[in-house]
């Protein structure tokens, strides 16, 4: 005998949580306060960024960027994978809608990416800086 399994739904409520999270103060190594909607993307970009993928248990497999792979690999290879890679990142996040605009610039063994993250709270121009 197997058991008998209602499907009959009657309303579904689909509940937004609200956007909010610690603020960090970079420069003094601090957490103080919080911060939400644009102030908070910028961050959620930053730490998105400074986070190698695969190298923290704590952090899911989607969470991060990959860089270690292009130290030592040629400008031509690096650039493109760098964008696919930033864009990659970002857009795991459901309040991030497009990366684009991408400019690089190239000196010495550093290519620094500046690019433009759309979010639902607006634009944020960030940057990304590799060593290769």
């Amino acid at each position: 005998m197997l058991p008998e399994v209602s499907t009959n739904f009657t309303e579904i409520t689909i509940r937004e949580i609200p956007s909010k999270d610690y603020k960090l103060k970079v420069d003094d190594q601090r957490i103080q306060g919080t911060c939400e909607g644009f102030e908070e993307m910028s961050q959620v970009i930053f730490k998105i960024l400074n986070t190698e993928r695969y190298q923290n248990i704590i952090y899911s497999w989607n969470y991060g960027i990959e860089t270690v792979d292009l130290y030592g690999k040629p400008f031509d290879y690096v650039i493109p994978e760098l964008q696919r890679r930033i864009k990659d990142a970002l857009v795991q996040d459901d309040r991030i809608n497009d990366v684009r605009d991408f400019d690089f610039e190239t000196t010495g063994n550093k290519i620094t990416a500046y690019f433009t993250v759309v979010t639902t709270f607006g634009e944020v121009t960030a940057e990304k800086v590799v060593n290769i």
